[in-house]
């Protein structure tokens, strides 16, 4: 039987901060610039458990958090900090996996397959490894449990905050079919519109929906939705033992659609993105830009490079040929970022078109 752990760290980056601030646990706390300077820009990266009490959440604007929750305690991003804590988290949760698979810089899956010999051994081996992730690094994380990477990962969500959740594969079908369908891992905002329209308001109306009507409707697509809304998936834990992905946001000082402020900003965080690869000794190929407008539409946009690199230069230049083709002309952002990906070890004085 196939036993896949998915480890959520709860409010990661707040939780990284209380690490070296022990002073601001058990206060409301988040991560995002403060808004009485800032006039409010930005929005929350995360909030601890004391903050989402008095509804401050993830995304939230800054100046609606602060109307919300005066005394709030603001804390500027710094995520270098926040990578390096991240390292060792997965390399704890390495320990633990048969096969490992990084999804972000706080959630890993572990396929434990091999040393847990059923349920109940899944059971004792998450507990273990919730208990050595407090005890060895101080943090707080949430658990799922289940056969699939899907299910494991809805599981994580209702074990929040700092909980363990197992559903056995027999189970599955009835743990998703209440869940909104825009709980299902993967729908997005705008496909949740699109799936209400046709009257699928629950993971199980998609469940028991006729697949065929789905794939007329959605293409292959529908497809997916039908196997994911009644548990199926066979999707593997993928050995993953490296950094995915390196990248940096900002929010603007006011909404702009100036080039000359984007390409600025961009120019600093592909600066900072080059001096994290140096230190991991890392070569990208794919460059990302993630453009947010003033309304909080967002846009993803990749280049994959014919040649592997490590420059800062280059980050910049693909970032901006992204922007020039893909900007909303005249439209104003509210925030940029960069990150780039398809990261592999880079060795000695090579030119990094060594590595295409």
């Amino acid at each position: 039987m196939r036993l896949i752990l998915l480890v959520d760290m709860d409010y990661f980056y707040v939780a990284c901060e209380e690490l070296r601030r022990p002073e601001i646990k058990g206060r409301p706390a988040v991560v995002g610039s403060d808004p009485k300077p800032s006039g409010g820009r930005g929005v929350v990266m995360t909030a601890n458990y004391t903050a989402r009490k008095f509804g401050l959440r993830s995304g939230m604007p800054l100046s609606l958090a602060y109307r919300m929750k005066k005394d709030t305690i603001y804390i500027p991003e710094d995520f270098e900090y926040y990578e390096q804590v991240s390292r060792k988290v997965m390399d704890l949760i390495k320990k633990y996996a048969d096969r490992f698979e990084q999804v972000s810089i706080d959630e890993a899956f572990a396929d434990v397959s091999i040393r847990a010999k059923g349920y109940a051994d899944a059971l004792a081996l998450a507990a273990k490894l919730k208990r050595e992730m407090k005890e060895s690094l101080g943090l707080p994380c949430s658990i799922g449990i289940s056969t699939s990477k899907l299910v494991a990962k809805m599981a994580s969500e209702d074990a929040k905050p700092n909980g363990i959740k197992l559903v056995k594969e027999e189970d599955a079908k009835v743990f998703l079919s209440k869940k909104p369908v825009g709980d299902l891992y993967g729908v997005g905002r705008k496909m949740v519109k699109v799936l209400e329209g046709f009257g699928y308001r629950t993971i199980g109306d998609l469940a028991e929906a006729n697949p065929m009507v789905l794939v007329e409707r959605f293409k292959s697509y529908g497809a997916e939705l039908h196997n994911a809304a009644n548990g199926m998936d066979e999707s593997e834990v993928q050995e993953n033992w490296e950094v995915k992905s390196i990248g940096r946001e900002r929010t603007f000082a006011r909404d702009t659609s100036d080039r000359g402020e984007v390409a600025g900003l961009l120019g600093g965080m592909a600066k900072e993105v080059g001096e994290e690869l140096k230190k991991q000794g890392l070569a990208f190929k794919v460059v990302t830009i993630k453009l947010r407008y003033s309304d909080f539409e967002e846009v993803l946009k990749s280049r994959s490079l014919a040649h592997r690199s490590m420059d800062p230069e280059e980050i910049l230049q693909v970032a901006m040929q992204l922007f020039d083709k893909y900007a909303e002309r005249g439209e104003e952002l509210r925030k940029v970022g960069v990150r780039v990906s398809n990261l592999v070890k880079y060795k000695g004085q090579k030119s990094m078109r060594e590595y295409a």
